[in-house]
């Protein structure tokens, strides 16, 4: 039985490792940037909006963040490939991708059309897929990588409104299980977080809706919203050594609204 044990500091040190996070010009994924490269990450941003991963490129150097930039659209499956070998070349190996690029188009059933649904399956599906699929081989070659799938509490949980996203979001839940079962055996822990209602500048218009918020505080047990410093911590879990032995985990970080209302 081994008693190597790491200090707590280097089981949790992310240091110099650089990490792809997709859809990274703001929100949650801008957020995520932010903490990571705090904690000593090497940032790669990403998205489709040159001027919006600018702004956060600014943004992220003037905080001593070390960042680079890779504007393209990881749904695109005739570009992706090019533009992940781009990086590994021009940039530098990717140890750790996070796919957290993705969209949400509201409306029931009847209402949805069937272009919006196809744009939430494209972004949440088909962009994860590719991006991993491009990536992972790097990492199979290096026999190392920390791959995080960025779900939601609607992975698990079903909502009036929301049949695109919450199935798509399921679906990244079960492709984070498969993907685990791919890679585990070449080292790469594939792992997703799951966050439940983060204020953003998307969700700011459910907040401002007293029957939909207060819906929301009496289904949470923490009976506030989540900040995207909440979500820092478990990226920086899974991104570490002491997450070395955890694959195909999905980390709800919801303030407890999946454990009442998920079974």
């Amino acid at each position: 039985m081994s008693t190597n044990f790491l200090q707590p500091t280097k089981l949790f040190d992310i240091a110099e490792r650089r990490f792809l996070i997709t859809g990274s010009g703001s929100g949650i994924g801008l957020g995520l940037a932010q903490g990571i490269g705090a904690a000593g990450g090497k940032i790669v941003l990403n998205g489709r909006d040159v001027h919006k991963l600018e702004v956060a490129e600014n943004k992220l150097r003037k905080s001593g963040i070390h960042v680079e930039t890779a504007a393209f659209d990881v749904s695109d499956p005739d570009t992706i490939e090019s533009n992940i070998k781009k990086i590994e070349a021009e940039i530098g190996p990717i140890d750790v991708l996070i796919n957290n690029a993705g969209t949400n188009r509201r409306g029931r059933m009847a209402d949805i059309s069937a272009n919006d649904y196809q744009t939430v399956i494209q972004a949440n599906i088909d962009g994860l897929f590719l991006t991993t699929r491009a990536v992972a081989p790097y990492m199979q070659d290096r026999k190392a990588g920390k791959i995080i799938n960025i779900c939601s509490a609607l992975s698990k949980l079903g909502r009036k409104g929301a049949v695109a996203y919450s199935g798509s979001k399921a679906a990244a839940a079960m492709m984070t299980a498969s993907m685990c079962d791919e890679l585990a055996a070449d080292n790469i822990q594939v792992n997703g977080i799951a966050p439940g209602y983060f204020l953003t500048e998307i969700t700011q218009v459910i907040k401002d809706d007293p029957v939909h918020n207060e819906w929301l505080m009496k289904r949470t047990p923490a009976e506030r919203w989540g900040q995207l410093e909440d979500l820092v911590g478990a990226a920086i879990f899974l991104s570490s050594d002491a997450s070395n032995f955890v694959n195909g985990h999905i980390l709800y970080v919801d303030g407890g609204l999946t454990a009442v209302m998920g079974g």
